[in-house]
């Protein structure tokens, strides 16, 4: 990933913050072809200081099921369009239309596996991470036969990742005038993600504030 010094961010945090908000990746790895492959997938993590862990299964079809060895996986923060008008000093320093967002890319390894009882773990957690977002019940019940026979339908794998680049492109490369007319545009515009990207926006400018 292009990663300018201005927006690398080093603190794990964000990628908590990111895996919290939105755990839907991208998880990349080379094809049978040679060409990459993709897939989107949810995912559990975990991070005991620099180690972050990633916990997911595939359809036991999908092809990327049995790759073992390196792979990317992307996680997605928000994003928006920033306009011109909102800078102070638009006509001034001639400013350009420009899109910030927060990502993170992860390089590691990937361990495929299909040990029924780790199957049914991963399932089982995945249940208890998203069931109580959409007010569910559900839980997996390993003692039952019917599903877990349905185990035999996917194959888990763990991601370590080895290296992990977090990108934060918010506009702090600019002066605070032009940061804070940035993220008053965006306080205006309707959305979550419009008022995601302010958020972050803004905690910077009060980062640059001194005392």
């Amino acid at each position: 990933m292009y990663l300018p010094r201005a927006f690398a961010e080093d603190d794990l945090a964000g990628l908590d913050w990111l895996l919290a908000r939105d755990p839907f990746v991208t998880l990349v790895s080379s094809g049978t072809d040679g060409l990459p492959f993709a897939s989107h997938l949810p995912v559990l993590h975990s991070r005991q200081d620099g180690s972050v862990l990633l916990e997911g299964h595939w359809a036991r079809p999908n092809p990327q099921a049995a790759h073992a060895g390196p792979a990317l996986a992307i996680v997605h923060g928000p994003h928006h369009y920033i306009s011109p008008e909102w800078y102070p000093d638009k006509a001034q320093a001639a400013r350009v239309p420009t899109w910030n967002y927060a990502v993170a890319h992860l390089y590691g390894t990937l361990e495929p596996f299909d040990d029924e009882d780790a199957l049914g773990s991963i399932v089982e957690r995945l249940g208890v991470r998203f069931e109580a977002q959409v007010g569910g019940s559900w839980r997996y019940d390993h003692a039952d036969p019917r599903e877990r026979s349905q185990l035999r339908g996917i194959v888990g794998f763990r991601f370590q990742a080895g290296r992990i680049e977090l990108k934060f492109k918010l506009n702090q490369h600019h002066p605070d005038a032009t940061l804070a007319g940035a993220v008053a545009g965006l306080q205006r515009q309707p959305g979550e993600r419009a008022s995601e990207v302010a958020a972050l926006m803004a905690a910077r400018l009060a980062a640059r504030a001194p005392g």
